[in-house]
């Protein structure tokens, strides 16, 4: 007997229904968190550095934010249009009141300032979409930017955002936070003291090593696999499995989507609209000579064996 499987949908508009999913949604979340949140996503976080209790109690208190957030939003009636305008106004508010609220619960006496330089930049481009779905609905989404219709939006996906919002806010706070303290020395000392440390990263060492490979990282991300990502109209995002966090894609619409173009940019997507163009092309063509030339060399091979066997057979006769 088969059993049927029922796909769960965010729901179109306001109504009760959307503010049931959206308490859902959270509380789904929440639970989330308490699982383990070990990063297996073969990449760096500067999440990494803290031990796991301190990144789930970060992690924690960007969702109790990002609840008060929705809250707001909805408390001050701003339309949709005014909330995806002012996204990245919203995006540097958030992250600046949820670094303060993890701040204040180590050091209450201390103030650090966060940079809010280039916040905007990165992964901006999937939350305002997803405070669009929980404040408004699907139906207030922009066409064709996700690859379902949007009145059949999946639950799972407007999860998938969530938690990727989570990850990436937890991991920019993090990141201005160290840039903050500025060396290595003051980045252990505020670690240790706090008793924030990952033991991986508790030397001074490994936490030198650890930032370096994570700019490295960044490098290349940004001028390399950003630009391939936009090219195929992916989206890296995080999610919290079983496992800990784990790194998928999604498909989201380049039309859509907001990317700055360098030179290098410019050059890597001229190689892949080359490659997509001409490679194709020339591994076929190669093929081809690959199956030509053995072709010729059974159909040789073949007719040498054959004048070996007639030779033999002459000397044969003849010797007979």
């Amino acid at each position: 007997m088969y059993q049927t499987i029922t796909l769960k949908y965010w729901p179109n508009e306001t109504s009760i229904k959307l503010n049931n999913a959206v308490v859902d949604l959270f509380i789904e979340t929440e639970k989330k968190l308490l699982l383990k949140t070990n990063n297996k996503s073969n990449q760096y976080l500067y999440l990494d550095i803290l031990n796991i209790n301190n990144k789930n109690r970060l992690l924690r208190v960007i969702l109790n934010q990002f609840k008060e957030l929705v809250l707001d939003i909805i408390e001050i009636n701003l339309s949709s249009t005014k909330v995806m305008n002012f996204s990245k106004k919203i995006w540097e508010i958030f992250i600046e009141r949820a670094s303060k609220k993890f701040l204040l619960q180590l050091e209450p006496e201390k103030n650090i300032a966060i940079n809010k330089n280039h916040l905007s930049d990165k992964n901006n481009n999937l939350i305002d979409h997803l405070l669009i779905y929980l404040v408004f609905g699907s139906k207030y989404i922009q066409d064709d930017i996700f690859m379902f219709d949007k009145l059949h939006t999946p639950y799972n996906h407007i999860k998938i955002l969530l938690e990727n919002f989570i990850i990436i806010a937890g991991d920019i706070i993090m990141e201005k936070i160290i840039q903050y303290l500025n060396d290595s020395t003051n980045i252990n000392k505020f670690l240790k003291k706090n008793n924030l440390c990952n033991k991986l990263y508790i030397s001074k060492r490994s936490t030198i090593l650890f930032l370096n490979n994570l700019k490295w990282q960044n490098l290349i991300e940004s001028q390399v696999y950003a630009t391939k990502y936009f090219y195929n109209e992916r989206q890296k995002v995080c999610i919290i499995s079983s496992k800990g966090i784990i790194k998928k894609y999604i498909y989201v619409s380049e039309n859509r989507r907001k990317f700055r173009l360098n030179r290098i940019k410019i050059v890597f997507l001229f190689w892949l609209e080359v490659k997509d163009l001409i490679i194709p092309k020339i591994e076929k063509f190669i093929v081809q000579v690959a199956k030509y030339f053995l072709y010729c060399s059974i159909n040789l091979f073949s007719n040498l064996i054959l004048i070996l066997i007639r030779i033999i057979v002459f000397y044969l006769n003849k010797y007979n």
